[in-house]
């Protein structure tokens, strides 16, 4: 069986498992639309669903996926934003009531980031980029620790710090974190041991949660 066909079987499975034996929800998700509480910016690595991960259902998440789960700083310029898009559109006409950061180890795009602060070059056109959003957290280590398996964790967690940072340059997320109307989380899950641990945007080192 090729790789699109058990996709196509995946999905028959999810319509007689899901679909058919609930139709109620479904038909609420129609008539109703969509009402989700959590944003979700999660990385679009193959190995991290958000849905899987968190055993959430259809309506539950927002998701967002980019390489690294980075958020952007705030720059209505007019050009494409993807990410800021969806952002906006979450807090701004959903109006969620958290936003979640989602970060991983073994993370290919941090990876790409650290690789840039040792002085490696890439030949990607966008990768590059795109990473150097989060470039100040590979200040969190020396040369010799960035290299290493300590530098790769230190810095997927330390960027999810700066993602949070950029969150709060959006005037309208601002806002409503300040009216106690939103709330942002960080979350890094540790793809080898299953643990899932919270970041904050403090001195706090980062504690396991689940």
């Amino acid at each position: 069986m090729s790789s699109i066909d058990r996709l196509i079987a995946g999905f028959k499975a999810f319509r007689v498992s899901n679909f058919e034996h609930r139709p109620e929800l479904f038909e609420q998700l129609v008539s109703r639309g969509q009402a989700p509480e959590v944003l979700m910016i999660a990385c679009s690595d193959s190995r991290v669903d958000p849905a899987l991960l968190l055993n959430a259902q259809p309506g539950e998440l927002f998701v967002v996926r980019n390489v690294a789960n980075l958020v952007p700083p705030y720059e209505p310029d007019g050009r494409h934003h993807g990410t800021s898009a969806a952002l906006e559109f979450a807090v701004r006409d959903l109006k969620v009531s958290h936003i979640v950061v989602l970060g991983h180890s073994r993370c290919g795009g941090m990876a790409a980031l650290r690789n840039s602060a040792l002085g490696e070059r890439s030949d990607r056109e966008f990768i590059a980029p795109w990473v150097s959003i989060a470039e100040e957290a590979c200040h969190c280590a020396d040369a010799g620790t960035l290299a290493g398996p300590d530098g790769a964790r230190l810095v997927e967690q330390a960027a999810l710090k700066v993602s949070l940072a950029n969150l709060m340059t959006f005037p309208w997320v601002r806002d409503r974190v300040e009216s106690g109307e939103l709330q942002l989380h960080a979350w890094w899950f540790n793809l080898e041991k299953g643990e899932l641990w919270a970041v904050t945007d403090d001195a706090e080192p980062p504690a396991p949660i689940a």
